[in-house]
């Protein structure tokens, strides 16, 4: 990339702002070196990278506090010299550092290859890591236990200091040197510990005098009774200086033969470091990851230019390299086409440094080789050169250089000339890089151009729009529309005496004239089609939302039916398997009750009996089914009223009562409707619902037997028998549990409430002596827990 575009980008600034999300110094330094790259797949890495430190940025942020620049300091020691004990705190915390970035990577869940294989590469030094925690603390002190020898002279140092403390202590408080002190305190002077003793009374205290104050009357005499003691302190402290000396050299030595591996480990946390410096920016810039290719096509939805205010900045759609590969774009002056080329140059750069962009998700954009530009005045005092001729000295030089894989970015093609020579060399320009396939973005005011557009295959108009009501520039990029120069409408709007007005529409060729019609007629075209197709969008939404409702409903409506169909199928079937165990039973008891009289009577009874119960068993079966049974069409001649039919619709059957034509009126329950004779199928006569009630006395017997069915069909499982005394629970509950035995029941539910608990411990001391019950406990909390109780049968 050339440096100057880079200038002109402000690309300098993407780096500040990626410098100031780096957590260290090494990673600052990658902020502010990074470049764009042209090769497509270190992009794709560098993206690749951004993208998983934006899926960790949302869970944890990685360690990097404690990361020092110890490239110096490994310098030193590779080349033999002694670092400072600075030096080694710096380099402890950035071994920890290493230590916790590692640890950090290696225990997160999330799918994050490239990042971890980085942090898998950092060494841990843990020897030389625990040597130096052993040996300086995190204020840059050796540590008494940095080796023996070390704490022994410690020792014996405070030892000594403390003998010596001791002894002036006893010289300070003897009552013969009260009158010879200056002053009753210690000092040091030359690192000797002295007293301030007055100078008349030099001869009556024994000693060495080591200074003196700057009027003479105060010596600062070292009494000789400490002397030896002070000597044993100042070799102490000697031998201490030598013995850190020869601690900080093998500390020295021992991070200068691991120098390489150091700075390797601080290569990659720089590179962590900026990696995740770029996920921030992009965090901030609510920026997206952008789609990249080879093939020159560029598609930016809703488009911000980085460095301006992202609450002020109108967002652009910049579409470049599918059906064309040049843009020409025109507006007046401050409508936002150099801010639009601008917009397109600097994300292009940082989408090949690897951060994300604010745009709209999918967005796409292509990787350039290089990125030209040709904006601003190019006036150059220095060569004696004018406008035009800086301007038309770039072009050329650009001629030699750009390539079809290159971006140019040219604003204000042709200016600085006669306007109509300047449009013509611009359109020969524009056909050199027509001919290449070169991805070019072009502004200018020079209406030639927007008919050469159209003209030429490859190259689009396109126009920044403004409101000519407002006299105001929105800021809106509008591809496939060529710019109106609106000159005459805001000469008007400013107050321009209408007779100068339409002189100047005399003076314009008119073939401009019609132009500059046809494009304000195509303007306001495009706005009542957006306003159209803002409308049927919104209104297509709608209608995908409503029918989205409507589906989950009728599948919900769908499940609802099979799971009642389900369980009612089930449950009619046990009832049914009860009923028929039961009434077995009881034929089987009738038959031993019998005497032998009448014997083939008593059979054809028993016969008579199971046969009903068989036929309303299989129309219960039948009903279960849907109505699938029913197949036998209604003959509308011997239809009559009283037949029972089925109505398929409702899935419901009926008693007719009245018959119009095509037309019959039923009674489903308490409803009476009518419905089409092609709508139902036909069950039975009218007859033979009647019949069922006649008979001999074994018919009768045979109806015993059904109403028996009826009975267990209608029975509940549950009894509530709350405000009833114990004694009338009793013979409610006595022919309750009767029948729930006979239905072949074998849970029961009694409901008795809590209130004072008289009537729950009756019915409890009822239930422990009853033949028919099992076991019984409280039901559970949603049955009503201790207010009822939950009885199995045997």
């Amino acid at each position: 990339m050339e440096q100057e575009t880079l200038d002109i980008l402000e690309y300098k600034k993407i780096r500040v702002m990626l410098e100031t999300r780096a957590g260290s110094i090494l990673g600052k330094e990658r902020a502010l070196a990074v470049m764009p790259s042209g090769d497509f797949d270190e992009v794709s890495r560098r993206l690749s990278e951004t993208e998983e430190a934006v899926r960790i940025s949302a869970v944890a942020a990685p360690p990097f506090g404690g990361v020092f620049d110890i490239r110096v300091s490994l310098d030193k020691a590779e080349h033999g010299a002694v670092l400072e004990l600075e030096d080694f705190v710096d380099i402890m915390s950035t071994l920890q550092a290493m230590r916790a970035v590692k640890q950090f990577f290696k225990a997160l869940e999330l799918d994050t290859p490239i990042l971890k294989e980085q942090a898998k590469n950092i060494e841990i030094l843990g020897q030389v890591e625990r040597r130096l925690e052993n040996s300086i603390d995190e204020h840059g002190n050796l540590l008494d236990d940095a080796s023996m020898e070390l704490l022994r002279i410690r020792r014996e140092l405070r030892s000594g200091r403390r003998r010596v403390k001791e002894q002036m202590e006893a010289i300070l408080h003897r009552t013969e040197y009260q009158k010879f002190f200056q002053d009753t305190i210690v000092t040091q002077r030359g690192g000797r510990n002295v007293v301030p003793i007055k100078q008349e009374y030099r001869q009556n205290f024994p000693g060495i005098v080591h200074d003196q104050s700057a009027s003479g009357a105060t010596l600062f005499i070292e009494p000789m009774a400490l002397v030896d003691l002070n000597n044993e302190l100042k070799q102490l402290a000697l031998s201490e200086r030598n013995e850190m000396q020869r601690i900080q050299r093998l500390l020295s030595e021992e991070i200068g033969k691991n120098g390489a591996v150091l700075r390797e480990n601080c290569m990659i946390l720089a590179s962590l470091d900026f990696i995740f410096s770029r996920a921030k920016l992009a965090s901030d810039m609510k920026a997206t990851k952008p789609e990249i290719n080879r093939e020159g096509r560029t598609k930016l939805m809703g488009a911000r230019h980085p460095l301006l205010d992202a609450e002020k900045v109108v967002p652009i759609d910049i579409i470049l390299g599918e059906k064309y590969r040049m843009l020409l774009v025109t507006g007046p002056n401050t409508g936002g086409k150099t801010v639009g080329i601008k917009t397109l140059g600097l994300l292009a750069l940082m989408a090949q440094s690897g951060c994300y962009l604010p745009t709209a998700a999918n967005s796409e954009i292509s990787i350039y080789q290089n990125v030209y530009t040709v904006i601003g005045d190019e006036q150059s005092i220095e060569q004696s050169l004018s406008t035009f001729s800086a301007h038309m000295s770039h072009i050329v030089r650009l001629l030699d250089r750009v390539e079809r894989e290159d971006l140019l970015l040219m604003d204000e093609i042709g200016a600085g000339t006669d306007p109509e020579e300047g449009a013509a060399l611009a359109m020969a320009v524009l056909e050199q890089f027509l001919e290449r396939g070169t991805s070019t973005i072009v502004t200018t005011h020079y209406s030639e151009l927007k008919t050469f557009a159209f003209t030429r295959e490859g190259i689009e108009n396109a126009c920044v729009e403004f409101d000519v009501e407002t006299l105001q520039p929105t800021y809106r990029l509008l591809i496939g529309i060529p710019g109106a120069s609106n000159a005459f409408a805001i000469s008007r709007r400013l107050g321009l005496p209408e007779t100068a007005i339409l002189r100047a529409r005399q003076f314009i060729n008119a073939d401009h004239a019609q132009f500059e019609r046809v494009v304000n007629q195509l303007e306001r075209e495009r706005l009542m089609y957006e306003e159209k197709n803002a409308d049927i969008f919104e209104r297509q939404q709608r209608v995908a939302r409503l029918e989205e409702k409507n589906k989950i409903l009728r599948e919900e409506l769908t499940r609802q039916k099979e799971q009642i169909l389900k369980n009612a199928r089930r449950e009619s079937a046990a009832l049914v398997r009860r009923t028929r165990r039961e009434t077995e039973d009881i034929i089987k008891k009738l038959k031993e009750q019998f005497h032998e009289q009448g014997i083939q009577k008593r059979q054809r009874a028993i016969q008579d009996a199971r046969d009903v119960l068989q036929e309303a068993a299989a129309r219960l079966r039948l009903g279960l089914t849907s109505g699938r049974a029913y197949q036998e069409k209604i003959d509308a001649e011997k239809l009559k009223i009283g037949d029972v039919v089925y109505v398929r619709k409702l899935d419901q059957k009926g008693t007719v009562l009245s018959i119009q034509g095509a037309n019959i009126g039923i009674q489903l329950g308490s409803l009476k409707m009518n419905v089409k004779i092609s709508d139902c199928r036909f069950v039975e006569k009218a007859e033979k619902a009647k019949d069922a009630g006649k008979g001999t006395g074994s018919r009768k017997q045979g109806r015993g037997a059904v109403d028996l069915l009826q009975k267990t069909v209608g029975l509940h499982r549950e009894i509530d028998v709350r405000g009833l005394m114990v004694d009338e629970a009793e013979k409610v509950l006595d022919k309750f549990l009767d029948d729930a035995v006979i239905g072949g029941m074998e849970q029961v539910l009694i409901i008795h409430g809590k209130g004072t608990g008289a009537l729950r411990m009756g019915l409890h001391a009822y239930l422990k002596n009853h033949k028919n019950v099992l076991r019984f406990n409280f039901a559970d909390m949603d049955e009503g827990g201790t207010g009822a109780t939950l009885v199995d049968l045997q």
